[in-house]
């Protein structure tokens, strides 16, 4: 099965992905406001923040037994597969029970504190939607095991569509609640029946692309539930260090130089962390492709991916901070209203970070591709502490300055680390891998002077 072609069929499912992501997080919102009012939308914000906290609780599991599963696959272990299949199921329900049970016993203590007397909406009805949105987001728990059939089976375009397809129907059910003037129970019913019959649909396409069940069967075992279970809490690391960083940074901030700081930081860091969406589409496009081959044992075609990912995404990296180098103060002064002022030296900081984002994000997707978290998650865990106590003792000294250069300090160390050690989990170094995209640049200037001859 052609590479290219998949990476191409991947870019574009995923980019559509992109689209109706933004499509989801924008188009419901004035809806919600006009049906609903805008206090009682804030209301309803608040009270999804237990649901979308817990929404993230299965990244660590899942996403273990989605990598073993492939890595074991794409090796001809089809039978360890199987067995890595069983397990994480098994592993994943066990989260859906004590996900449901925990949430029960929040939701019944919140009930017993009168927290949900204090809102704008209904108690019986915040209670009652709270409940059906977190089954919503328990059901969904299932979504990254399965879609591991689809990457195993070279198809990973599809399974992108197919979530795209859930996220459409998502927003046209809650387009319709909206529109016949419906509550929230009947917009958290409508969540939980397109996740429910999404999952099914989802895991029965998921067998059938892969056939794996007709091959052999599998079963659950100790060694594979230990492995799941020790490497999904390395993954779970991930949100630690990223609530280190970007919760972290703003508290230090604010108790430094007050809470206009903290308008200006985050929406300087916002904005020119926007280019890495682009980097996001560019791992989303790769990363199926480049753990099927490191599973297979072609490291070669692996080692070729990697280092065009790493240059192509630098290179975008290059482009958008010359695009916001050039016209960025300028958008930022329209965005925010010309009310916060924003010192030179602190913009280009986070520039320079935006290059250093580049080449360790995108490395990154190694780690995950060898399911080999904990290395990733321990680095970005320390980088994120340094960051944080350089920000608080330069933003003393500095200002916003100051706090910039701190938060640089996490790009950094973080690129200085994840790309070598990326390099050499593929089997190769930094300086092969430099050597060869020098000579990727030498090629592709050659045909950028014969196509511009002729």
């Amino acid at each position: 099965m052609s590479i290219k072609k998949n990476l191409l069929k991947n870019g574009i499912a995923t980019l559509f992905q992109k689209l109706i992501k933004v499509c989801e997080q924008l188009l419901l919102v004035p809806f919600f406001i006009s049906a609903w009012g805008g206090a009682y939308y804030g209301e309803w914000l608040t009270l999804t923040i237990i649901p979308s906290i817990l929404a993230f609780s299965d990244l660590g599991f899942g996403s273990a037994a989605a990598n073993s599963f492939v890595l074991k696959y794409a090796a001809g272990d089809k039978s360890g597969a199987a067995n890595v299949s069983k397990s994480g199921f098994a592993i994943i329900t066990a989260m859906v029970i004590i996900g449901a049970c925990l949430s029960f016993v929040t939701v019944v203590v919140m009930a017993q504190l009168n927290v949900f007397d204090k809102s704008l909406i209904k108690a019986h009805d915040a209670i009652w939607s709270v409940s059906i949105i977190i089954l919503a987001r328990l059901i969904g728990f299932y979504t990254q095991l399965f879609e591991a059939y689809y990457r195993a089976a070279r198809k990973a375009a599809l399974s992108i569509n197919l979530l795209s397809i859930n996220s459409v129907f998502n927003i046209v059910a809650g387009l319709l609640i909206l529109v016949l003037g419906y509550g929230i129970i009947a917009f958290a019913l409508s969540q939980l029946l397109v996740s429910m019959l999404f999952i099914i649909i989802y895991g029965v396409k998921a067998n059938m692309v892969l056939g794996l069940y007709r091959e052999t069967k599998g079963c659950i075992t100790k060694l594979e539930l230990r492995t799941i279970t020790s490497k999904g809490l390395g993954y779970l690391m991930t949100p630690i260090w990223q609530s280190i960083y970007f919760q972290g940074t703003t508290f230090v901030v604010r108790i430094t130089l007050g809470p206009e700081a903290v308008a200006v930081f985050n929406t300087v860091r916002t904005l020119s962390r926007s280019v890495n969406q682009m980097y996001s589409l560019v791992n989303g496009t790769v990363f199926p492709e480049l753990q099927y081959e490191i599973g297979s044992g072609n490291m070669t075609k692996a080692v070729k991916l990697f280092r065009l990912s790493v240059f192509g995404v630098f290179f975008l990296a290059l482009i958008g901070a010359f695009m916001l180098l050039c016209f960025g103060a300028r958008f930022y002064n329209i965005w925010t209203h010309n009310e916060l002022a924003v010192p030179t030296a602190m913009w280009n900081m986070f520039i320079v970070g935006i290059l250093f984002n580049a080449i360790w994000w995108t490395a990154s997707m190694v780690f995950r591709a060898v399911n080999k978290p904990y290395q990733f998650a321990i680095v970005g865990v320390i980088s994120a502490i340094i960051s944080v106590i350089s920000s608080y003792v330069l933003s003393k000294e500095m200002g916003l300055v100051g706090a910039a250069l701190g938060s640089l300090f996490f790009d950094i160390i973080m690129a200085i680390y994840v790309l070598p050690v990326s390099c050499k989990l593929l089997g190769t170094s930094l300086v092969d891998l430099t050597k060869y995209i020098q000579d990727d640049i030498k090629q592709l200037w050659l045909k950028l002077k014969l196509y511009m001859s002729n």
